[in-house]
């Protein structure tokens, strides 16, 4: 069977996944003084992102934009640290949560997402603050920061996952 009648057979109890990899091609890549991963203090941590150029032309007009969404691949993480559960909280000691409730890049798959306040672009390179990504991480993509669609006025978190 196909995927495509995989996919338009599909029970909804049972939706048909695809079980074949995924593959992307970097756009660009993360260039910043940050070689080694660390728990927080990304907030001064100015980074370029430097696209292909071929790319260029796609940067055209994101000035007016005052942030935007990086979308990048942690390319550092082995599948065999990769987890379903880790200790997450504000309680001591955090329990256990599911991986897919937390923002760690230890995740089934490595992909990691930042907004960050555009500083400046020189061609196919964008300056940014606060992107937590390391020095030589592949960009996957960049989308404008839309408050229309990106913010969710009344949005809550659980209490363990607020900071203290």
């Amino acid at each position: 069977m196909s995927l495509l009648d995989k996919l338009t057979n599909r029970r909804r109890d049972k939706p048909a996944i695809p079980d074949g990899p995924v593959s992307y091609r970097p756009i660009g890549v993360v260039r910043n003084k940050v070689r080694e991963s660390r728990p927080s203090g990304w907030e001064d941590v100015r980074s370029e992102i430097v696209l292909l150029d071929e790319f260029t032309s796609a940067l055209e007009a994101i000035e007016g934009f005052s942030h935007f969404i990086v979308v990048f691949h942690f390319d550092r993480v082995p599948a065999d640290v990769r987890r379903l559960q880790l200790p997450v909280g504000n309680e001591t000691p955090p329990p256990e949560r599911g991986v897919l409730a937390t923002r760690s890049q230890l995740r089934p798959n490595p992909i990691g997402v930042s907004v960050v306040p555009l500083l400046g672009r020189d061609g196919a390179v964008l300056q940014v603050k606060g992107l937590d990504a390391l020095d030589g991480t592949p960009v996957l993509d960049v989308k404008p920061y839309l408050p229309e669609y990106d913010s969710v006025p009344g949005a809550k978190l659980p209490s363990w996952a607020i900071k203290r």
